[in-house]
């Protein structure tokens, strides 16, 4: 077991890095239950926030102005609302190039746990899990920057390092799948490649890194959430968050300092956080993406419209229960339950969440999100074609995306939009499809997934005719 709080009179600090609505409606909701409910040893426990970026400067500077308090408002899938204050985030450090504010906070024995937010893209890695070194951020980095999670915690951990500020635990806040071991192999080969080798050693027995499950579907605030606010509270928030009020968080007991008793308020911590994080993200986080792309090409707006399409639903139902479950067993999780959560969860009507947002990145969740379920289904003999429906339905998505037909801003950071245009102006657009060994790894131009595809493909289209006509003749 790791150290808990013990009775002390100073502060424990978190130093977390990422300022966004999901760890707000997570990490900061979960220390803000402890505080509030805790003795004097769980208030002791305490965020400081912080970016590496400057793109979210307008929230973070509205954070800051709030002290670091702001709204919460969850939906409950029968349309019950409620506004709590959170207030754990005590201190927002101001975003500087040189993030110095970062630096002397993370040096500090004060700060226990560095936390860090980011997306699958922000950990730069391959598909076998080393550190993409010709990305120009990464060369940024190996060259002396600091633009990068790897570049950002370099300098704090060499800054503590040479300050003595002690053990700390390095703990990963998002949806990668084993975060904790892929994360702390890229740091490794980045310190190694930057022939940093006396912090690299320092970090091996002075730091942990704590696997981690997280899951709260957070949509970007609407532009009405401010005035919702102000009308249930008084308080005319200029960065509150809204989220659905279900919450998990499942923590590997894997600390080198002590941290917050955060299974006081219903955090799990537990031995391997591995089938819990299979569980989400192929039930959850690849179906998601499904109804996003076909709710998209269907010609909805948002992801409750299509999680409410009987044939949307079926795509997905029929997803994981042919292909997922079987993949995921045996499992310590009631997966056909969990399955109807999931999906009763994305029908909930008040939560508004976009495809558009949902939808970006759709080779990077296709990689971390579908892939695997393929892998597997074909290690059995099986022919996945439920799964083949989603990379199908991405590919119909893109085609229609880039003839102009889908009227939304897609955003990819593994793909431009350039690269896209050519894939799909190739001869065979499908084969083209398959053949990127960044998205699809050990299946690259396999012809089991191109068969698999191209049904699935066909089924896919045939599915937008059929709808096609049915509203033609409705009209």
């Amino acid at each position: 077991m790791t150290p808990l709080t013990q009775p002390v009179d100073d502060e424990r600090i978190i130093l977390h890095i990422g300022t966004g609505s999901f760890h707000r409606a997570h990490q900061a909701w979960y220390l803000h239950r402890l505080r509030e409910s805790g003795d004097s040893c769980d208030r002791a426990w305490s965020i400081t926030a912080g970016n590496i970026r400057n793109d979210m400067n307008p929230t973070h500077e509205a954070l800051a102005a709030q002290n670091g308090t702001y709204t919460l408002e969850t939906f409950s899938p029968d349309g019950v609302r409620e506004y709590e204050s959170i207030s754990s985030i005590q201190q927002v450090l101001p975003w500087s190039p040189d993030h110095a504010s970062l630096i002397e906070c993370g040096s500090s024995r004060a700060c226990r746990i560095i936390s860090f937010t980011v997306t699958e893209s922000g950990y730069y890695l391959d598909n076998h899990d080393k550190l993409d070194v010709s990305h120009p951020d990464v060369v940024a980095d190996l060259d002396g920057g600091c633009t990068t999670i790897y570049g950002v915690l370099a300098s704090i951990l060499e800054a503590r390092r040479r300050a003595g500020g002690g053990p700390v635990t390095l703990q990963c806040c998002d949806n990668l799948r084993h975060n904790g071991e892929r994360f702390r192999a890229g740091f490794a080969e980045f310190l190694t490649r930057r022939d940093l080798a006396a912090l690299k050693q320092w970090v091996e027995t002075h730091t942990t890194t704590p696997g981690a499950m997280v899951d709260r579907i957070t949509p970007r605030p609407t532009p009405d959430t401010c005035m919702r606010v102000l009308a249930a509270t008084g308080f005319d928030d200029r960065c509150p968050v809204m989220s659905e009020s279900f919450a998990q968080w499942v923590i590997q007991d894997h600390f080198i300092a002590e941290r917050p008793a955060w299974e006081k308020v219903g955090a799990e911590i537990v031995d391997s956080v591995l089938p819990y994080e299979e569980a989400k993200i192929r039930v959850l986080n690849a179906t998601h993406s499904c109804v996003a792309w076909a709710g998209t090409l269907a010609g909805f707006e948002y992801i409750h419209e299509g999680a409410r399409d009987a044939e949307i639903a079926r795509f997905a139902h029929d997803y994981i229960t042919q292909d997922v479950i079987p993949s995921l067993l045996p499992s310590p999780i009631d997966l056909q339950r969990y399955r109807d959560i999931v999906l009763d969860r994305f029908s909930n009507p008040h939560i508004r969440d976009t495809n558009e947002r949902v939808a970006a990145d759709g080779f990077t969740k296709l990689s971390g999100f579908v892939v695997p379920t393929l892998r597997d289904s074909f290690a059995r003999d099986e022919v996945p074609a439920p799964t083949a429906i989603l990379p199908a339905l991405f590919l119909a998505f893109l085609t229609r995306w880039v003839d102009g037909k889908l009227h939304i801003d897609y955003r990819d950071s593994l793909q431009d939009t350039a690269a896209i245009r050519a894939m799909l102006a190739a001869e065979d657009p499908i084969a083209a499809f398959c053949s990127d060994r960044r998205v699809w790894g050990g299946l690259t131009s396999d012809a089991r997934l191109i068969d698999a595809v191209r049904n699935a493909y066909g089924t896919v289209n045939r599915w937008l005719a059929s709808r096609l006509d049915t509203s033609r003749r409705v009209n």
